[in-house]
């Protein structure tokens, strides 16, 4: 069976034509939200299985005539030329399978830090920050500097930035590592090169976290508001005291005289300390990945070389070096380096797929 007829895109089109009738039909609010995320996601799958399956029938029909004395010579030359785009079809509707990293689409905190090699090392964080820059604004994302330590030289101990911009994560993920200069310095009367490192942690930008409170996780006391005695003392039961289970946060309102007034607002403290907790969790989730990007600074730990006499930059997880040393720094031309990295990672996940790939079911099911 072919990849075009398989039950997994007979799900995805099943799935396409369900999400378009949904759509039509005018979900609303949230509902409308998900569907239409889905069937942005399922669409390219889609619409790439439909091109393929209206060239392997116009394939079958070519057969068909290939004993036709006077159209099958014809037939013959268009169908070696539809193989082709057959084939070409077939990969690209295998890319598009591959499991998803959901934080592609994200934008990024770029860090870099001066490693090995005192103020040589900072100048070089300072050149892979121009680089990344260059690359972003290219491309039409926005730079924003978070925090930034400067030398006296106009180096950067460490430099922290905002990459936004959609995709900005799906192709800078790559930078994470340790980035070894190989450079005479300015300061070396004797001619001599220095070997130097910054290390490179690109995260994808966490955003905003949307709290769901589940009210069996709530415990919700009411109780009779305390004050300095009055008219302005409430009579009735109309303080709340909630109590989110999970974590043991504990809100407790009683400034208006309404009991649902009060709740409402414990509610909106309660979800603010959540939010709260919620994102010092991501942030530490940050510096664990951070960690575990940027190894120790040591010379030794390198994704990249950039040879400065020889005019040459080497990734050493592919083997690709290019004598274009300028036109990588200026952002110009790391997209040739970028570049083989994403097939390098779309060639190893292909191979690892499994037969299970066959099964019915959109990206977002296979990747749940």
């Amino acid at each position: 069976m072919s990849l075009a007829e398989s039950a997994r895109i007979e799900g995805i089109l099943k799935r396409y034509a369900e999400l378009q009738q949904a759509l039509a039909a005018g979900a609303q609010g949230e509902e409308f939200v998900r569907l239409s995320r889905e069937y942005a996601e399922v669409e390219p799958v889609a619409k790439k299985a439909e091109e393929l399956r209206a060239a392997v029938a116009e394939a079958e029909d070519l057969k068909a005539m290939l004993d036709d004395p006077e159209l099958g010579e014809m037939a013959k030359a268009e169908l070696r030329a539809l193989k082709e785009r057959i084939e070409k079809l077939e990969h690209e509707l295998q890319l598009l399978l591959l499991p998803k990293d959901a934080a592609d689409e994200k934008s990024v905190i770029l860090e870099i830090r001066a490693g090995t090699g005192g103020e040589e090392a900072a100048l070089f964080a300072a050149d892979l920050f121009r680089m990344y820059q260059r690359y972003a604004q290219d491309r039409g994302w926005r730079v924003e500097v978070l925090s930034a330590s400067e030398t006296e030289r106009g180096g950067y101990k460490e430099i922290i930035a905002a990459i936004r911009g959609r995709g900005a994560y799906a192709r800078l993920k790559y930078e994470s590592g340790v980035h070894r200069v190989q450079r005479v310095p300015e300061t070396e009367a004797g001619g001599r090169i220095h070997t130097s490192a910054a290390t490179v942690a690109v995260l994808p930008e966490a955003e905003d976290v949307d709290i769901h409170i589940d009210e069996k996780d709530l415990r919700i006391d009411v109780f009779r508001a305390s004050g300095a005695g009055g008219q302005h003392v409430n009579t009735t039961d109309s303080a709340v005291r909630i109590t989110h289970i999970p974590t043991g946060i504990v809100v407790s309102q009683q400034s208006e005289r309404s009991q649902h007034k009060n709740k409402a607002k414990a509610m909106q403290v309660l979800r603010a300390r959540l939010y709260e907790l919620e994102r010092r969790r991501q942030m530490e989730e940050r510096a664990a990945a951070r960690r575990g990007q940027i190894g120790s600074g040591d010379r030794s730990e390198r994704i990249r070389t950039y040879n400065f006499p020889q005019g040459r930059v080497t990734d050493h997880r592919i083997n690709l070096t290019l004598y274009k040393l300028d036109e990588v720094l200026s952002g110009e031309a790391l997209d040739e380096i970028i570049d083989p990295l994403i097939a390098e990672e779309q060639a190893r996940l292909l191979a690892a797929q499994t037969e299970d790939a066959g099964e019915p079911g959109t990206p977002s099911e296979k990747n749940a």
